[in-house]
C-alpha cells in the first residue's frame, strides 16, 4: 500500500477515534472498517494478525462497554426507562440543538424520569450522575478498546511491514 493510502486509512482510524468521544460518527466501526481496508490491500500475514488484534479488541470493548456500566447502573437504582427516555430526549436534543443537543438532552431525559420517578431533585439529580458515569464510563471503554486497535495497526505500519 503506498503512503498516501496508508496515511488515508490513519486518518480514517483517527476519525473513527474522534466519532467515539463526539458520538457523531460510528467510530469504532468507521476504526476498524479502515483497518480492513488496510489488511486487504496488504494481503500479508502482518495485516491479517492486526486485523484480527483489531476485530478482538473492538469486539470486546463492544460488549464490554454494554455490561460493565450496565451492572453499575442496575447497582445504583437507575432503571433503563430512565436510560431510555435519556435516549430520547438525546436523539431529539441532537437534532433541535446542533452539534451539543445530545449532551443536553441525555441528561434532561434521565433527570426528568428519574424526577417523575423519585418526586424529589436530590434523589433525581443522584440518579442523573450516575447515568452520566455509566455513560462516559461505556464510551471510555470503547475508546480503549479502539485505540489499542489503532496502535496495533500503527506498531505494524511503523514497524513490520
Amino acid at each position: 500500500m503506498n503512503s498516501v493510502a496508508t496515511f488515508l486509512v490513519g486518518v480514517a482510524i483517527f476519525v473513527g477515534i474522534i466519532g467515539i468521544v463526539v458520538p457523531v460518527l460510528p467510530g469504532a466501526l468507521l476504526s476498524l472498517a479502515a483497518i480492513l481496508i488496510w489488511a486487504l490491500e496488504e494481503q500479508s500475514p502482518t495485516g491479517w494478525l492486526v486485523l484480527a488484534a483489531a476485530v478482538v479488541l473492538i469486539g470486546a470493548s463492544q460488549v464490554v462497554k454494554y455490561i460493565v456500566p450496565e451492572r453499575r447502573l442496575r447497582e445504583s437504582g437507575v432503571p433503563r426507562r430512565s436510560m431510555f427516555v435519556g435516549v430520547l430526549l438525546g436523539i431529539v436534543g441532537f437534532f433541535v440543538i446542533p452539534v451539543v443537543g445530545m449532551f443536553v438532552g441525555f441528561p434532561l431525559g434521565v433527570y426528568l424520569s428519574e424526577r417523575q420517578r423519585l418526586g424529589t431533585h436530590p434523589s433525581a439529580w443522584t440518579s442523573t450522575k450516575h447515568a452520566l458515569r455509566a455513560t462516559g464510563l461505556s464510551i471510555l471503554i470503547e475508546f480503549v478498546g479502539t485505540a489499542l486497535a489503532a496502535a496495533v495497526w500503527l506498531v505494524a505500519v511503523l514497524f513490520l511491514v
